[in-house]
């Protein structure tokens, strides 16, 4: 006779699925479609956030009568954009069973970009408006390539 794990405490392995949480490892899981769809996900995860966590601070600014402008304050933008989307982000993939440092990992993919470009802000090589764009230009592939890195615990 088979016994299951109690229910209520977890144990964490390597980054992938609490034990005794009935769900399959994220890394038994293969194949580029699996890899493929999570990445969608989190993409989708990311715009929640973005979306979300954005409407919030943009919404506590204005009770405090103020704005957060990419044109006026790029670089803050930037990082809160960068935040928001990491949250989202983040919250899906422990969902997923990701472990923290996987999670932490990508979560640094969306602040990498913004904090490269900044140098380029700062010579006035970029705009601020164009600061955020570029952000997510080379953050969307920074992601895969983080994918690719842990490309077990994501399914390839």
């Amino acid at each position: 006779m088979q016994t299951r794990p109690k229910q209520g405490k977890t144990q964490h392995t390597q980054g992938a699925v609490p034990v005794g949480s009935g769900r399959t490892p994220v890394e038994r899981r293969g194949g580029k479609r699996h890899f493929v769809r999570h990445y969608l996900e989190m993409v989708v995860a990311m715009v929640v956030g973005m979306l979300v966590l954005g409407a919030v601070t943009r919404g506590v600014l204005a009770l405090a009568g103020t704005e957060l402008s990419a044109s006026r304050h790029p670089e803050l933008a930037s990082l809160e954009m960068a935040f928001d989307m990491s949250v989202g982000m983040a919250v899906w993939m422990r969902r997923r069973g990701h472990g923290w440092a996987s999670t932490l990992e990508m979560c640094g993919a969306m602040f990498v970009p913004a904090l490269a470009l900044f140098p380029l802000l700062w010579l006035d090589v970029i705009t601020g408006d164009s600061l955020i764009a570029l952000e997510h230009l080379v953050m969307l592939p920074l992601m895969f390539l983080v994918m690719v890195r842990r490309r077990s615990e994501y399914g390839c």
